[in-house]
């Protein structure tokens, strides 16, 4: 028994290992199918003979359904279990995209927006299911990883999109080619390595964090681990769907009355500032400098090749950090706005790529951080739930960043930037007046060590 036992707890850091490099195929596949149609998809609506207006009315409709779908289905997941939701997911949205390669009008079109819109979670619950396999303290190189992955994959969707759709009927086959590329996904997903090794040790990891949290995190917090503490034990993809509903709204409540508000603001700040940035950028470029489209998407793939460089040295930087997640969160906000505040005055277009350069690293940093101090605070045992809020709030901020833009640029092209580094400091300011809850949380971080 004994030498079983030790087998079992040998292989089980393997096991870990390889699930987690599976799950990088996962991130990646997902991104490549993705990135393969989207750039695609407003010409093919344009050719079915819609105005800009239902063109721009149904791009909407996808936004607004990943608004209110994310927290719901990353909620449900942290129910049922990762498995079945994210293979629910996975399928559902390759039913999307093979309609997609049927529409032959707007209103097929349409509908095939509806379940990608609903069930395109694939890389929050994967991103949840990381969570739950690795501990606190490498959770940020892996999730750094991860998404350093799927951004390869959506530097290399466009590429492979655009060849294919030179081809005669190139964006029908273009769509199937995504749909079966979610179907292989799926086929990943289902025989990943769900082995009873791997589940034993995470629920034994979980258990130890629900002890731990209960007396080291701060009391704000108990309401919502009193929540999720209930469920997780009796998880089940088969239970009836008037119980799983209402633990999804339990869990809902449990968030909005937890002490998290200040987390998911900082959120919300820096994803309008990053958003602000991008918003003009081509055409701030060309205003400014005279430079071509051309040139400005040659930056933007040298600053997407330099994001997932910078995902790959999430380890070495949290390891230089020691692993204080808020600090690096702070700096890389600080750095962040700073750097856009040097492209809002440039005055050649060398500063311009300068501030390009390092923006590709702060802003890859502080995404990772964010989400690794919201499952800190807010407790591992409902990663599914916070990493959904924590997209519809990112939804909510590409809701208002348009809008923003539109009007700082009706000023000068230089609005949107000048805009969003207001933005960035009063995110700052936020993280400087919590710091004390910040670093408390900082301490429960090393409680696996």
């Amino acid at each position: 028994m004994e030498e079983d036992g030790g087998r079992g707890a040998a292989a089980g850091p393997a096991a870990s290992a390889r699930f987690v490099r599976c799950l990088y195929a996962v991130g990646f596949l997902d991104l490549f199918g993705v990135s393969m149609v989207v750039p695609l998809m407003n010409l093919h609506i344009k050719s079915l003979g819609a105005s800009p207006t239902v063109a721009g009315i149904i791009g909407s409709l996808y936004g607004i359904m990943q608004l209110f779908s994310s927290t719901f289905v990353g909620c449900w997941s942290d129910i049922v279990g990762r498995r079945y939701s994210l293979l629910a997911c996975i399928l559902l949205s390759a039913l999307g995209y093979f309609i997609l390669g049927m529409s032959t009008t707007v209103y097929l079109f349409a509908i095939s927006r509806v379940p990608v819109g609903i069930f395109k979670h694939t890389l929050s619950i994967s991103k949840a299911l990381l969570s739950d396999l690795v501990s606190e303290r490498d959770r940020p190189l892996v999730m750094g990883r991860f998404n350093a992955a799927s951004s390869v994959g959506f530097i290399l969707g466009p590429v492979v999109g655009g060849y294919l759709t030179e081809l005669k009927d190139g964006f029908y086959q273009t769509s199937f080619i995504c749909a079966s590329i979610f179907l292989l996904n799926a086929g990943l997903v289902w025989m990943l390595p769900w082995s009873e090794e791997n589940t034993g040790n995470r629920k034994q990891k979980q258990g130890k964090k629900r002890t731990d949290s209960i007396t080291a995190k701060p009391n704000c917090d108990l309401q919502l681990t009193s929540v999720t503490n209930g469920t997780v034990a009796s998880d089940s993809p088969f239970q009836s769907p008037w119980v799983q509903i209402v633990t999804v709204l339990k869990r809902i409540k449990g968030i909005a009355c937890s002490d998290l508000w200040d987390i998911f603001l900082v959120r919300l700040l820096m994803s309008v500032t990053i958003l602000l940035y991008h918003s003009n950028f081509s055409l701030a470029l060309e205003e400014r400098f005279g430079v071509k489209p051309l040139f400005s998407g040659y930056l933007m793939s040298y600053s997407s090749s330099l994001g997932v460089l910078a995902g790959c040295l999430l380890g070495p930087i949290t390891r230089l950090y020691q692993h204080n997640t808020y600090r690096l969160l702070l700096h890389s906000s600080t750095f962040t706005c700073t750097l856009i505040l040097l492209y809002a005055s440039a005055l050649s277009i060398w500063m311009v790529i300068l501030s390009s350069t390092f923006l590709a690293f702060s802003t890859t940093i502080g995404r990772t951080c964010i989400i690794d101090l919201e499952l800190t605070i807010g407790g591992n045992e409902a990663s599914g739930t916070l990493l959904g809020v924590g997209q519809s709030v990112t939804s909510v901020g590409r809701i208002i960043a348009p809008l923003l833009s539109g009007i700082a640029q009706e000023f000068s092209p230089c609005g949107p930037p000048s805009v969003a580094v207001g933005l960035a400091l009063v995110a700052i300011l936020i993280m400087n007046v919590n710091k004390q809850k910040y670093c408390s949380s900082g301490n429960v971080k090393l409680k696996n060590q």
